[in-house]
């Protein structure tokens, strides 16, 4: 399959199996840059899955993942965690921030994995916590700021490197419903404004509604909703 024009990330009939049970089962993907999608269905359909080979933390055992014109499934481990470091950001459900680090050390951890000297890296992360209104916590270490807090900072770390695109796995899940909408809101205008793409994956209609268009999957196989007739 040629990917369709101007898109960033295809992917074309995946299929992963863990022992006996299917986890994907032909499913397609596509976004552009900017563009914000979010991947929805019930438990067990199979998001995460095909957000985890999109992003090529799992390959899949068959069909394509094609990342700017390259096929990442051809790529090896090594090839594809430098891809992951350099050009994809991640925000999970509950942030998975660094307990040891204060909050400006976390964001600028992505940077010093990538070689960046530590005044530049916090500079770059300073400047994220200030956009996503949360510099006053950067002396601060996880376990000294609230969830919705945490979950700011997990997104300026996800940010700061300029990824293409960004990676979010229920990212308000464990929020309260005005601390998800402001995280939501600050996500998508901040990745907009860098014309990152961002793949969502949520089971709530309330998040869905910060996206341009929606992919449900159910049993393993997606459906664009946009597309769908």
């Amino acid at each position: 399959m040629t990917p369709p024009p101007g898109s960033l990330l295809t992917a074309e009939n995946l299929r992963k199996d863990y022992g006996p049970t299917t986890a994907l089962d032909g499913a397609g993907f596509s976004i552009h840059p900017g563009e914000v999608v979010a991947v929805m269905g019930p438990s067990g359909s199979g998001k995460s899955t095909l957000l985890h080979c999109l992003a090529g933390i799992v390959p899949p055992d068959s069909g394509s993942v094609t990342f700017d014109g390259t096929e990442m499934t051809t790529m090896n481990d090594a090839r594809r965690s430098a891809l992951r470091r350099s050009e994809f950001g991640f925000v999970f459900q509950f942030g998975r921030l660094v307990p040891e680090l204060t909050c400006v050390e976390n964001v600028a951890l992505p940077l010093r994995l990538n070689g960046t000297g530590r005044r530049e890296a916090e500079r770059a992360a300073l400047s994220w916590l200030e956009r996503l209104e949360v510099d006053g916590l950067r002396a601060k270490r996880p376990d000294e700021i609230s969830g919705g807090q945490g979950q700011r900072v997990a997104v300026a770390r996800a940010l700061v490197t300029g990824p293409r695109v960004v990676f979010a796995d229920e990212p308000t899940g464990a929020l309260d419903s005005l601390n998800g909408e402001l995280v939501m809101e600050l996500l998508t205008d901040a990745a907009r404004s860098s014309n990152a793409a961002v793949v969502l994956v949520t089971h709530e209609a309330r998040v869905a509604a910060y996206s341009d268009r929606e992919i449900v999957v159910r049993d393993g196989r997606s459906r664009d909703m946009e597309r769908a007739v």
